[in-house]
């Protein structure tokens, strides 16, 4: 039978919560940066290697090559990130080549941008599918773009690179 100490006991219920806070949702954060997991960021350089393990002695499994490409990031390990694109694919990337400038990848052909957030608004584009686009303003069903020099809402639901109860202002 074990005795512990009010001391004990108050040491090992610290230890067991953990003590950076957890995102809204219930979410999990990073073991590095504290940072909510899964979260989205972009390639910031234009090449990237992905490695099967989080370290230069893993081996590469394939190159990203498209600089602004969102990703998910789902775990860290020291400079390192584990990474997936819009098809599940990934691996670990070092943390140097990502940036948190949001962006999102356009999943609907000849996706209309509107003046505003509303499906009656004025047309100001179309951007075609697989188009990267930077991510402005997010409401529960519309975000703001940035493409090619024009800029317009288009429907959250048709968007990869932002969660689908995401804000942001």
């Amino acid at each position: 039978m074990f005795r512990f100490s009010l001391m004990q006991a108050l040491l090992a219920l610290l230890l067991s919560v953990p003590l950076a806070a957890s995102p809204a949702g219930g979410g999990k954060v990073g073991s590095v940066t504290s940072l909510p997991l899964p979260r989205y960021v972009s390639m910031k350089a234009a090449e990237g290697n992905v490695r099967r393990g989080p370290s230069l002695s893993h081996r590469i499994d394939w190159v990203f090559k498209r600089r602004d490409m969102p990703l998910l990031i789902t775990a860290e390990h020291g400079h390192w990130r584990r990474v997936e694109d819009r098809d599940g694919m990934g691996g670990w990337v070092h943390y140097s080549l990502l940036s948190g400038t949001r962006t999102v990848l356009i999943e609907q052909d000849m996706l209309q941008l509107h003046v505003r957030p509303d499906p009656g608004a004025p047309v100001s584009a179309a951007l075609e599918l697989g188009v990267v686009a930077r991510l402005g303003d997010c409401d529960l069903e519309w975000c703001e773009l940035r493409s090619g020099g024009y800029k317009g809402w288009a429907p959250k639901s048709r968007l990869w690179g932002v969660g689908a109860s995401e804000l942001r202002n």
